[in-house]
């Protein structure tokens, strides 16, 4: 149960995390004459800010790869934790 509690923690402050970083890109996409991007320019901004946002998603999904007792998980454990929280992100 506790398991559970905690992996249903995670996934909603790793979703939190990915929208923030949608909408902060989204209210950075504008021109240099102040107005919004649209059309391609703004595709490929949105694609490249995402990408950009993405380090700081992993680095929570690294923060919580750990044991039942709070240890930090190591090996395949870790790295199916992360891959499963990243999934989880992009949700």
């Amino acid at each position: 149960m506790r398991n559970l509690i905690v992996v249903a923690i995670a996934s909603l402050l790793i979703a939190n995390t990915a929208l923030a970083a949608d909408a902060g890109c989204e209210a950075k996409a504008v021109g240099k004459n102040g107005k919004p991007l649209t059309g391609a320019a703004k595709s490929a901004f949105m694609k490249k800010c995402e990408k950009d946002a993405a380090p700081a998603a992993a680095s929570a999904c690294e923060a919580k790869a750990v044991s039942k007792d709070g240890k930090p998980l190591t090996g395949a454990a870790k790295a199916a934790s992360i891959k499963k929280c990243e999934a989880d992100a992009k949700k």
